[in-house]
């Protein structure tokens, strides 16, 4: 196996020391295109928030700034990134305003209608499905509440195939491919923001009232 793909296949699920690197470096690479998202729910007001495949805890940290009221659950399933996001929120985590667990999006760990804010920041590339952990991302939100995805990649690049080459179980879904998804997962209201120069995603979907 190449450096490079040895590297970038713990982009699905960090293992090992490499893991542990890539970890690091995503908190600081995706940061942007994170915040370019955030943006996106500046307007909202929720008090009870789910970060999956938070990887390294960065995005739950940005996000219980933004929300001051707010107390969020961020989940991995991977044990490094688990750790890592327990280290860089373990302030919020003391105060009782962040947990942060192992697990998997195809089953969540959590009940029906706990949350009004669902997001999922260069993840869903990796999930189940995805049409089924749309599902399980509706279960868990309030009537009304939202769920936003971001992603880098838009489907739509020359640069995907690289990455797709180097990822195992690397998917990268287009905006219409992903909006049937979610139309089949019954969220009632989709918007779509598609930045086509920066070949980047963001998109609210709603669950119904």
């Amino acid at each position: 196996m190449g450096v490079f793909k040895a590297i970038f296949k713990n982009t699905r699920k960090p293992e090992g020391m490499l893991g542990k690197w890539m970890v690091s470096s995503m908190n600081h690479a995706h940061a942007a295109v994170a915040d370019w998202g955030m943006d996106h729910v500046s307007a909202l007001h929720p008090t009870m928030i789910a970060e999956l495949g938070c990887g390294g805890g960065r995005n739950a940290r940005e996000l219980l700034r933004r929300f001051p009221e707010a107390n969020l659950t961020a989940l991995d399933y991977s044990e490094i990134s688990v750790q890592k996001a327990k280290r860089v929120n373990q302030y919020e985590i003391q105060s009782g305003r962040c947990r942060v667990l192992q697990g998997d999006v195809s089953q969540l760990p959590f009940g029906s209608e706990e949350f009004d804010l669902v997001t999922a920041f260069e993840t869903v590339y990796f999930w189940p499905g995805p049409t089924d952990s749309f599902c399980e991302v509706y279960r868990i939100l309030k009537p009304g509440g939202v769920f936003l995805i971001v992603n880098e990649s838009d489907g739509m690049s020359l640069s995907d195939n690289m990455w797709l080459s180097a990822i195992d179980g690397l998917r990268i879904f287009n905006k219409t491919q992903l909006s049937i998804f979610l139309n089949e997962a019954e969220f009632s209201s989709i918007t779509v923001d598609h930045d086509a120069a920066k070949h980047r995603l963001c998109i609210l979907a709603v669950r119904g009232t």
